[in-house]
């Protein structure tokens, strides 16, 4: 056996067992969790006080500390928001975290994952993912957390605070980030060896945090799952919040502030349906601020982001599902849509994604999906854009890591029309990661790609690197390759021109375009398609 062998072996018998208490003293006050099937739950944990009365749209402030013993076994109320599953009730007190750690912990800190949730910034909580999987199978520690949404977390109306107007939510995460730091190896976990990591707009998050300076040096790892860059300008939040407050009667100028806070958090949820907006009109991070001085994707090309090692990737059919609006449109409805979208570009992206080339009934939904997955017009996510943007994080980071998620039929939890082929659409890898509705439906060759995952996941954490023994090796992005996940034992490196080739990234990296700007259905609309 060779020396790095051996080494090798040695590093991986656990320490001696360190004698485990289910009662842990966090700053604030003793926290008492759980356990079961090997891992010790936290549940609900503080990490700021209650946003509400004269916190609300304010930056998040210490928790309070309490006396005794706190419970930790059911989790914290989910952040208000339009939409919700079973679960906690939602209330404006909702800045919670959860901590997952291994049952049997040893005398050496484990490495931390810690977890956004997506959801637009305006839906979506921790407790929908539960990080015991992730924990247990790989040995580290999970944190997951709920944030501030929609007009709670990111309205911006001048004078509203004097600090963190647009970003009260993007404050959040750093505040549970600053929690971890300070608490997480009570838990059992390595503060220095944080990955910060999301999916959607937990995805947005991420990268939002690495172009932060305040977040600087809260973490040392990031993943990025189906997320990009995109953020609006104080010009375009402000404008955003004076809609808002017309919309919540509180219009004019010099008591918009005073107005919007005397109102009952629920007055104020019924007034957000046009802030929380569609697929592409909804909350995002605000950047020119002392949170985010330039915008993320501007931080990135520029090299103004904390440099860390990166795990990013897509779904192969990132946007097909959002493109059901043409479920009924004829050949000539989608042709007038590109048209709409591209203008001058329009007959050069028809002859590359001509209404023919694609199967009936549902022919101008693929074909239109075909186009925004291809030229990732949703906020730069999937495709061309996509390949683009991890490239420009490799050129400063030599370990970034790119997979695209290949399934060719994942379970989802969206409701679809009768033989409508949904391909891998956003958010379908969650399932293989989290113990989710969609994981009770995975075949036997798709639960292999989900232990493979999580084993990816697991390793990217501990080692800042996802290749991992038995497995598929998993190249860097600069050696010109990336991870294509599929069923079974078939995921596998692929070179990135395979990926540029399929997502037509020749054309499309040639051509200008700007992101769509317009929701789907209002697409549709404009472009005469019936809605049934």
């Amino acid at each position: 056996m060779s020396l790095l062998a051996l080494l090798t072996v040695v590093s991986a018998v656990p320490a001696s067992a360190v004698p485990r208490s289910l009662t842990i003293s966090a700053d604030k006050g003793s926290v008492e969790g759980a356990s079961a099937d090997g891992i010790d739950r936290f549940l609900g944990i503080p990490y700021a006080a209650p946003p509400v009365g004269a916190k609300r749209w304010q930056p998040p402030a210490p928790a309070s500390a309490w006396s005794g013993v706190r419970s930790a076994t059911a989790y914290g109320s989910r952040c208000l928001q339009s939409a919700t599953s079973t679960g906690p009730g939602m209330r404006e007190d909702c800045l919670y975290l959860n901590v997952y750690t291994p049952e049997r912990r040893t005398n050496r800190p484990l490495p931390v994952l810690f977890w956004m949730h997506g959801g637009g910034f305006s839906s979506g909580s921790g407790d929908l993912y539960d990080g015991s999987k992730i924990a247990k199978a790989n040995n580290i520690v999970v944190v997951t957390i709920n944030y501030r949404l929609g007009v709670f977390g990111f309205l911006d109306v001048p004078g509203l605070s004097k600090q963190g107007a647009g970003n009260y939510g993007l404050l959040d995460q750093e505040a549970a980030l600053r929690w971890t730091r300070r608490n997480i190896d009570a838990f059992g976990g390595d503060a220095g060896r944080v990955t910060i990591a999301g999916e959607s707009a937990g995805g947005h998050s991420v990268c939002a945090l690495l172009a932060s300076p305040p977040a600087r040096g809260l973490f040392a790892g990031a993943i990025i799952q189906s997320g990009g860059c995109p953020s609006l300008t104080v010009a375009q939040a402000t404008a955003r919040g004076r809609d808002y407050a017309a919309a919540a009667d509180c219009s004019d100028p010099a008591t918009s502030v005073s107005c919007l806070r005397a109102k009952p958090a629920n007055e104020l949820l019924a007034a957000g349906s046009g802030f929380v907006g569609g697929i592409l009109t909804g909350p995002l991070p605000v950047s020119g601020v002392p949170e985010l001085p330039v915008a993320p994707s501007v931080a990135v090309r520029s090299g103004r982001f904390s440099n860390v090692p990166l795990l990013i990737g897509t779904t192969r059919d990132e946007v097909r599902q959002w493109a059901l609006p043409f479920a009924y449109a004829t050949k000539e409805q989608y042709e007038r849509a590109i048209r709409l979208e591209f203008g001058a570009q329009a007959d050069a992206v028809l002859a590359h994604y001509p209404y023919s080339a694609y199967d009936s009934p549902y022919t101008a939904t693929y074909a239109m999906a075909a186009v925004w997955d291809d030229s990732s017009v949703f906020y730069g996510l999937g495709g061309c854009e996509y390949q683009t943007l991890t490239a420009e994080f490799a050129a400063r980071q030599p370990r970034t890591y790119f997979y695209e998620f290949d399934d060719p039929h994942p379970p989802t939890l969206s409701t679809t029309p009768d033989g409508f082929d949904s391909g891998a659409p956003h958010a379908s890898e969650l399932g293989y990661l989290w113990p989710m509705a969609t994981s009770a439906s995975l075949t036997p060759e798709q639960q292999r790609l989900s232990r493979a995952m999580v084993r990816y996941w697991g390793a990217f954490v501990k080692n800042a690197n996802p290749t991992t023994a038995g497995q598929a090796a998993w190249p860097s992005y600069r050696s010109a390759q990336y991870m294509s996940l599929l069923p079974g034992n078939d995921s596998r490196a692929l070179t990135t021109e395979v990926y540029a080739a399929r997502h037509q990234c020749s054309f499309w990296n040639g051509i200008s375009y700007g992101w769509l700007t317009t929701n789907p259905d209002r697409l549709a609309e404009l472009a005469g398609v019936p809605t049934s």
